[in-house]
């Protein structure tokens, strides 16, 4: 899944496929089966001390907030790939590699983009992450800098980033 703006999101119609089929199931036989756990557990008697009654209707506000988030997702989703950048810079989609500090000895690789977007093999991070955010915009050859979670700055040198190909 491919970010460029806050309303359109980018999917491979392989993700898209499967974001749709999980959205199927959890509306579907997930609400079913959340539905007679917590009946069977409403019938065991007192629910203020009702363990299985809590954590099924915990179950169930984890299923209706996932199906929110596929729903939205799906909604405002476009099939295919996301638009190139015009002008070379990083931009959600691409795998980039990047050097820590300007040391081309210490080096990552990753693609830009949503979890889902992806496949297991190569390492993923969020366009709004702060490594994301500090790369975004940035070309080849070009140094960008994000903070990290102690609030110190990183910088990392934009070695390569090419769309990527799934």
């Amino acid at each position: 899944m491919t970010q460029t703006s806050e309303s359109v999101t980018w999917l491979t119609q392989e993700a898209y496929n499967k974001l749709k089929v999980e959205l199927e199931y959890l509306t579907g036989p997930a609400r079913t089966e959340i539905a007679a756990k917590i009946a069977a557990a409403r019938e065991e008697g007192d629910l203020r001390e009702n363990g299985g009654y809590h954590a099924a209707k915990e179950e169930q506000g984890k299923q209706e907030l996932r199906v929110r988030q596929l729903t939205q997702l799906l909604e405002n989703a476009k099939v295919g790939e996301a638009p190139a950048s015009a002008d070379g810079a990083v931009a959600p989609g691409m795998v980039v590699t990047i050097a820590f500090d300007g040391d081309e000895d210490d080096t990552m690789t990753f693609l830009l983009a949503s979890r889902e977007y992806a496949s297991s093999d190569i390492e993923t991070y969020s366009p709004q992450s702060p490594l994301g955010t500090g790369v975004i915009g940035h070309k080849v050859g070009e140094d960008a800098e994000y903070e990290l979670p102690n609030g110190k700055k990183a910088s990392v040198r934009i070695l390569k980033a090419e769309p990527y190909s799934g």
